[in-house]
């Protein structure tokens, strides 16, 4: 059969024979490229034949950059019920008169830490274990922390965080609690970021590429064939919260990938990603473009925003992922939407009322997108909807005690 997978790179295609030599060669191509995406030796008819792992998204051990299954660390992630929420569809239905089918990813239900990170930090954690890495570091605003801290120390893999000065205390704990090492940096994301940057280039440590590492890409992008496992189809909308956007790049990565050699008349849904107003740059390169009606380079023209946002997973004031999502969702005929920050509390309640259960912030962007997108006729009657939510509620508990307070 061969080798199970190579890495290409997306600037020059070059090739690399497995991630033992994609690490060697600092994560990076001879091009200076840090993008690369694999491709399989596998047989696509047999996706959904699942013969082990069923609990996890290593069901689809054989579509993913790992080469021995005793490697594989994980705790029963990804592979999460897509929920179907009728009140969600009467809401439609009842203000907007649209039709529609609305079904949410409940990424909050995985059992690492409970985010849509946890996938991106099995299967690294798998990889490290696999390919003798001892360390690794990344710069992190919360959920990726908290994911790679328990995963590396399943592994037996060293861990350092670099966080902005305003961590969530919760998220610092827990980290500390996995035996992993947590750096407060006195600035930002962006001080955080460079003294990551700075401790990998000193300390010759392993770092993570960020939103477009293939690490992330890879686990991310097998959501798209959770979707078309359990629903049968892919969604017509894809929502979800966005600051960095791997999420976006990663669906775009599945669905090349299967309409290649799966399915070709597969598409890409159209994707409508949500910012909240206190920390919205994506959305106001969007609106400046649109206005615009994009100009030649119009997705290099983005400007940097002080975050004024106590979401602090949804922080990324500088949107460097900007000229390669916004393109997806143009070409996906797609869109960007504000939310308010101050409404998500009330949005929490409603839909605590109606399922039980009080969700994170940033699931709560993502929620409010697909409402303002009813408002703005961003829907259309017979679509279905699909909600890929961040993260339960555990490491925000002063959102949590904000939606109590609208029940008083």
């Amino acid at each position: 059969m061969g080798q199970k997978y190579k890495l290409i790179c997306t600037a020059c295609g070059a090739v690399y024979d497995s991630f033992a030599e994609w690490f060697a060669n600092d994560q990076k191509c001879n091009c200076g490229c840090q993008r690369a995406e694999a491709e399989y030796n596998a047989d696509y008819s047999k996706l959904f034949d699942c013969k082990e792992h069923c609990d996890s998204l290593f069901r689809y051990f054989d579509f993913l950059p790992l080469n021995n299954s005793e490697n594989i660390v994980s705790c029963g992630e990804g592979a999460e019920p897509i929920e179907e929420w009728a009140f969600f569809e009467k809401y439609a239905k009842d203000k907007h008169n649209i039709d529609c089918k609305v079904y949410v990813v409940r990424n909050d239900h995985n059992n690492g830490s409970g985010t849509f990170k946890d996938i991106a930090a099995a299967l690294g954690a798998s990889l490290f274990k696999e390919n003798g890495v001892k360390r690794f570091c990344l710069a992190s605003t919360g959920n990726a922390a908290t994911a790679f801290s328990r995963y590396c120390a399943l592994a037996g893999v060293t861990f350092d965080v670099f966080m902005p000065c305003d961590v969530c205390p919760e998220t610092a704990d827990t980290i500390r609690s996995h035996g992993q090492n947590i750096h407060i940096s006195e600035g930002g994301y962006g001080s955080a970021k460079q003294e990551a940057a700075d401790f990998h280039k000193n300390e010759k440590v392993l770092i993570s590429a960020g939103n477009i590492d293939p690490i992330r890409v890879e686990s991310k992008r097998t959501m798209v064939f959770e979707f078309l496992r359990q629903l049968g189809k892919m969604p017509d909308v894809f929502f979800q919260a966005v600051a960095g956007g791997t999420g976006p790049i990663a669906l775009d990565k599945g669905v090349r990938e299967l309409q290649k050699n799966y399915d070709a008349s597969l598409r890409m849904p159209r994707l409508i990603l949500a910012q909240q107003d206190s920390c919205d740059p994506m959305v106001q390169a969007w609106e400046k473009a649109s206005s615009e009606g994009f100009p030649d380079g119009w997705e290099k023209d983005f400007l940097s925003v002080v975050p004024h946002t106590r979401i602090s997973i949804l922080t990324a004031g500088t949107p460097g992922m900007y000229p390669v999502v916004a393109p997806m969702v143009k070409k996906s005929n797609g869109s960007f939407v504000r939310v308010k920050e101050n409404e998500l509390p009330s949005i929490g309640k409603w839909i605590n009322d109606n399922t039980g259960t009080i969700f994170g912030p940033a699931s709560m962007v993502c929620f409010a997108g697909f409402i303002k997108a009813l408002e703005e006729g961003k829907i259309n009657n017979g679509e279905t909807i699909l909600l890929n939510i961040g993260e339960a509620v555990d490491r925000a508990k002063w959102f949590e005690k904000e939606v109590e307070d609208c029940h008083e």
